[in-house]
């Protein structure tokens, strides 16, 4: 079973700089296919960036896109969310996931971790 557990969110003043790790259990974490979502108070969840671990290959949505950087540390098993220029309407409970795939189409979950909160605020 893979679990995940979410770390490093906080409080930030707009414009500040967080990294998110998510820490992942599990034998085959090369083969895995991670990504970041958000949910905030009364919103739907907004999916963020995934990436396929075999390949390397980053996805984002276009909102995120140029101020968040996904990335990987094969031996940590550990998957980061680099998220610079953060604006007030970032604050949310951030969560990573392992999904079944990724893209343009949206993601296919498989399991999620608990989450980590990030507030923007002066």
């Amino acid at each position: 079973e893979v679990q995940l557990a979410e770390s490093g969110g906080g409080l930030v003043q707009p414009g500040g700089s967080l990294r998110l790790s998510c820490a992942v259990s599990g034998s085959s974490f090369g083969d895995y296919v991670i990504g970041w979502f958000r949910q905030a108070p009364g919103k739907e969840r907004e999916e963020l960036s995934c990436i396929v671990l075999s390949r390397g290959s980053p996805y984002y949505v276009p909102s995120v896109k140029g101020r968040f950087t996904i990335s990987s540390d094969n031996a940590k098993n550990t998957v980061y969310l680099q998220m610079n220029s953060l604006k007030p309407e970032d604050t949310a409970v951030y969560h990573c996931a392992r999904l079944f795939r990724c893209g343009e189409l949206g993601f296919e979950y498989d399991t999620w971790g608990q989450g980590t909160q990030v507030t923007v605020s002066s």
